[in-house]
């Protein structure tokens, strides 16, 4: 296929793509974000390695669902229709943990979430479960087209899975909006292989990464030796909607198999049978390697909102750092990362880091600081696995894996090198940092501390309870007593102030009131104050969701307590917000 020159944006309208003297389009990709070419941005990304691919990509974004008009100005695509919610969970994005409408939305123009000053339901830029109605939308603009599914919204929704707003269990998004293929996960590798399988008139059986729905004529077709699914060795059955719907704990048991499946890195099969139809799960494909993931952060980005698309919140956050790591072996209960990106660890090269922090530097608004240099987890960067294979991906709890290979020296390189560019004068490290890996890095904590602090470490405890913790899947207490001891030693030592930011959650799964108040007298022992903490949002796709939902431990399965109704989370809330240090503005107040 030829090539295409890159174009300094992918076209966003059907008179865009007849200035470029396009008669058709292949592939159309939705989004319920405002389209902002950055790698950051999924959306972008995918359509830029498309585009690398030789197709011709358009960008339909925050599109209008009270008609077809905006659907079908491009024509006809001539692969298909590639449909994500944007960056967020649709209903991440439109509503707090205990149901509250946002009023902003980091992702649209303005952090405006509607489209005019009607602030309704249906007025909203992104509407609510935005991958079934874009899908829904596409097919009714043109009938029989192939319509795929990805992003974070598909991906943590393609079993069955918990819907907050609704406080009820839903059947995967693919059978819901009755779409051809979803695409899980980051979607690079999966996204090329079912572009060229549509091109070539292929059966998108069998592609890697990639969910089908079929009947059960279809389930026997594909795997013709059963008599059962059970039967096939290489098929793993999880429960059905009945099975859940009979008993809770089933819900527990499928999500703990989809997790260990996808820690393992296994090469089965998953299956589930929604209410009519199955959901056939292929295995992932290998993820990005090094050179691989270069290739994909160094496509032609113009690194800016579309035109079309000004005044973005969230690219106020990003434009000037730069993503070099990808995947967690975390594996927190309550993090859907893992699900999503995989467990398994990718970095970038320092090179390809050099290249791009250079690109920064020559962007018209930098002012000489690269906000961020990090990921999921920062100092992740560059760890491996001494072993060949593992099958658990679990490599920080309850103890850092003695086969977890960590390299303080390569991000403290990547540091130095990118800081040492003319006209770059700061590289701080913005993302989250996993506190047991520092202290076996001190190395790395007195750079960060010296040099790549942008006035405060990041760090996520979470809570301080024992018991609560191992809800959580986190180190325990006394790794955050260290760290904080060990960061006033280093910090004195080189004549430096250090502050902490720690992110709290509240109302977790087995957390009560008492567990709160002792939470607050030892966070006050240690000389910290909560800044930023919330409620626990059960969102698809993590076990902390799971033991929402069936009220059940995630490893013993014994019953716990889950804060539930809104008198009890607002009270583990106040006692935070009651210890929160004063703002200038709150204190100037007080009397």
């Amino acid at each position: 296929m030829q090539r295409h020159i890159p174009l300094p944006y992918l076209p966003t309208s059907g008179q865009e793509c007849k200035a470029l003297g396009w008669n058709f389009v292949d592939i159309i990709l939705v989004t319920g974000d405002a389209y902002i070419d950055h790698p950051s941005f999924g959306v972008a990304l995918i359509g830029r390695l498309l585009e690398s691919h030789g197709y011709r990509v358009a960008i339909l974004p925050q599109p209008h669902y009270d008609h077809l008009k905006d659907f079908r100005q491009f024509g006809r695509p001539r692969l298909f229709f590639g449909i994500t919610a944007g960056n967020l969970d649709s209903i991440v994005a439109n509503y707090s943990g205990n149901g509250k409408v946002r009023t902003t939305d980091a992702y649209s123009p303005s952090g405006n979430p509607w489209f005019d000053q009607a602030q309704t339901r249906n007025n909203r830029r992104r509407p609510d479960r935005a991958v079934s109605l874009y899908a829904n939308l596409a097919r009714a603009a043109f009938k029989d087209i192939t319509v795929i599914l990805g992003g974070v919204e598909a991906s943590l929704r393609r079993f069955i899975h918990y819907d907050y707003k609704q406080d009820r269990l839903r059947g995967s998004v693919l059978t819901d909006a009755k779409a051809d293929l979803l695409i899980y996960g980051m979607g690079e590798k999966s996204v090329i292989l079912t572009a060229q399988a549509i091109a070539e008139g292929r059966t998108l059986n069998g592609i890697p990464g990639t969910c089908r729905r079929m009947t059960d004529r279809e389930m026997a077709a594909q795997f013709p030796n059963m008599v059962s699914p059970a039967q096939v060795s290489s098929l793993q059955i999880l429960p059905s909607w009945d099975d859940i719907a009979a008993r809770r704990d089933a819900f527990m048991e499928a999500e703990r198999t989809v997790d260990r499946q996808a820690r393992s890195c296994s090469q089965d099969i998953l299956a589930q049978r929604q209410q009519n139809t199955w959901l056939v799960q292929y295995p992932p494909p290998p993820p990005l390697s090094t050179e691989e993931m270069d290739a994909v952060y160094e496509l032609p980005f113009s690194r800016k909102p579309h035109p079309g698309s000004p005044d973005i919140p969230a690219y106020h956050m990003i434009r000037h750092s730069i993503t070099i790591v990808r995947g967690c072996s975390g594996n927190c209960s309550f993090c859907a990362i893992s699900r999503h990106q995989g467990p398994v660890v990718s970095s970038r090269s320092k090179e390809s880091i050099v290249r791009e922090a250079a690109a920064v530097r020559n962007m018209d608004d930098f002012r000489g600081t690269i906000t961020d240099l990090g990921g999921p987890t920062a100092n992740l960067y560059q760890t491996a696995c001494s072993q060949k294979k593992c099958s658990k991906h679990d490599c920080l709890y309850p103890e850092i894996c003695p086969h977890l290979h960590l390299d303080a020296t390569a991000l403290i390189k990547v540091l130095q090198d990118v800081l040492a560019i003319e006209g770059i004068n700061h590289v701080f490290i913005s993302s989250g940092l996993r506190m047991e890996l520092l202290l076996q890095c001190p190395s790395l904590l007195e750079a960060l501390i010296r040099d790549h602090l942008p006035g405060s470490i990041k760090i996520a405890p979470e809570h301080t309870e024992n018991d609560i913790l191992s809800l959580m899947h986190k180190e325990s207490h006394q790794k955050l007593c260290d760290f904080i001891n060990l960061c006033r030693k280093v910090a004195k030592s080189i004549g430096k102030e250090i502050h902490f930011n720690p992110y709290i959650i509240t109302a977790h799964p087995g957390c009560t009131v008492q567990h709160s108040r002792r939470m607050i007298h030892k966070l006050a022992k240690l000389g910290i104050q909560v800044r930023q903490f919330q409620d626990f949002t059960p969102t698809p796709g993590t076990l902390s969701t799971a033991m929402y939902v069936t009220g059940l431990h995630r490893d013993s399965k014994a019953r716990i307590f889950i804060p539930k109704n809104q008198s009890e989370k607002k009270r583990q809330r106040q006692i935070l917000e009651e210890n929160r240090p004063l703002t200038p503005e709150k204190a100037k107040r007080r009397p």
